[in-house]
């Protein structure tokens, strides 16, 4: 993500030093950077001084290694070579209260930590991530020109994403996925929180995937079909758009086998989803389907159990339906699906909400939605909604009182039923 978020800057005219611990993966780069048409606003420095000495003041460094004890010393590594008013950028997973201890730390030499989630994996990097920066408003009126320009773009009116972004092009027009979210670690709050919703909308997908695969009987190829009708509708999201491609997949070494079925069923996980599990737990927030979903990934991992425990516990057998009652299911497991999706934004947005106020923050939640509909991994169709909901009433308690959702989920709670 780091070498592609520099080549995303360099395509918008930004000049841009680098530096890697181990030389050899920045000469590696390079060699990259030179078959690029943005590759000359690219220079390569061999040590951390140098990368230092190379940078216009106020010096903006965005560090992009992995959270934790890592991220720690690197900016112990540079901090000596700071002064006063130097911006670092944390881009990576922070635990958003490691990212207030951080800025609590370089405040006695007056350095600048804005902790920001970046959204959209290695794709979103070089074409337009959603970026989400907390941290003073001094601080990002210095990043402003650059986030604002390398951000995905959207629609004003739509909030479709705006198409063309190539290398040595990028996407021109549209709203910027991209804002001042709030002081101290409301970035990286808002990006765990994201994550959160990450977990329960995979989670749900992988339930109506298993529906359709073990009561209706329904192949790989089949359920492909089905999600790819979905994403034109209402459930229109990037998750299930990728999730149909993936569905749709035969293994390279046996073309009458399907790629999903020759993938162990066992997640991992960053930290991301157990930390807005405990922070909804302390906010005292009702978010039980992150949770849940935290725990179907807990659950995955304990393979070897899984398979010993499936020879003495044995389910009913399955009777496949009939056509029309297949029609039938099928179309309840996608009433299910986005109803189920309307309420993991709900408990996502609510738990937003509350630690907004409880952090002094004041998040603009129509703005985290506007945020949220390009570049990032939960970017979906009902977002321009969300967007609007929030701003026609603020203080909405919960995104499922809104006129819109709640309405839509008048219609698609008998569908939701009977799946459960």
């Amino acid at each position: 993500m780091g070498q592609n978020l520099v080549l995303n800057m360099a395509d918008h005219g930004f000049r841009v030093a680098v530096f890697n611990r181990s030389h050899a993966r920045t000469r590696q780069f390079m060699r990259r950077c030179a078959r690029e048409p943005c590759g000359g606003n690219v220079a390569a420095c061999e040590r951390l001084e140098d990368l230092v000495a190379s940078l216009e003041r106020p010096r903006k460094i965005v560090l992009l290694v992995p959270a934790g004890a890592a991220t720690d010393a690197v900016i112990e590594r540079v901090r000596p070579l700071l002064q006063a008013a130097d911006i670092l950028i944390d881009g990576g997973n922070a635990l958003w209260t490691d990212t207030v201890r951080r800025q609590r730390a370089l405040s006695t030499q007056a350095v600048e930590l804005i902790g920001c989630g970046i959204s959209g994996g290695e794709l979103g990097a070089r074409f337009g991530p959603s970026l989400m920066p907390g941290g003073s408003r001094h601080a990002w009126a210095h990043l402003e020109p650059i986030w604002t320009a390398i951000a995905a773009k959207v629609d004003r009116d739509t909030g479709k994403p705006v198409d063309g972004a190539l290398p040595g092009r990028p996407a021109r027009g549209g709203e910027p996925c991209t804002a001042y979210v709030g002081t101290g670690g409301a970035g990286h709050y808002v990006k765990m929180v994201h994550n959160g919703i990450e977990y329960i909308d995979m989670q749900l997908i992988c339930e109506a995937y298993q529906l359709m695969r073990t009561v209706l009987g329904l192949a790989p190829d089949q359920i492909s079909r089905v999600f790819a009708n979905w994403n034109r509708g209402n459930l229109d999201s990037f998750l299930l758009q990728i999730t149909a491609d993936i569905l749709s997949q035969t293994d390279p070494a046996d073309s009458r086998r399907f790629l999903v079925d020759r993938i162990l069923d066992s997640a991992g996980q960053k930290g991301t989803g157990e930390w807005t599990s405990r922070s909804a737990l302390d906010l005292g927030v009702p978010a039980n389907a992150i949770a849940e979903a935290v725990f179907a990934r807990c659950l995955s991992a304990h393979k070897d159990e899984r398979v010993a425990a499936s020879k003495s516990l044995k389910g009913p057998r399955v009777r496949r339906p009939g056509a029309k009652r297949r029609r039938e299911l099928l179309g309840a497991v996608r009433d299910a699906l986005y109803c189920a999706k309307l309420c993991a934004y709900a408990q996502g947005f609510s738990l937003l909400r509350a630690a907004g106020s409880e952090y002094g923050w004041n998040l603009d939640l129509a703005g985290l939605a506007k945020i949220f509909r390009g570049g990032c991994i939960i970017r979906a169709g009902l977002l321009q909604r969300i967007a609007l909901a929030y701003r026609h009433d603020r203080d909405l308690a919960n995104l499922m009182l809104a006129p819109y959702f709640s309405r839509q989920l008048a219609r698609g709670h008998t569908g939701w039923r009977k799946v459960v």
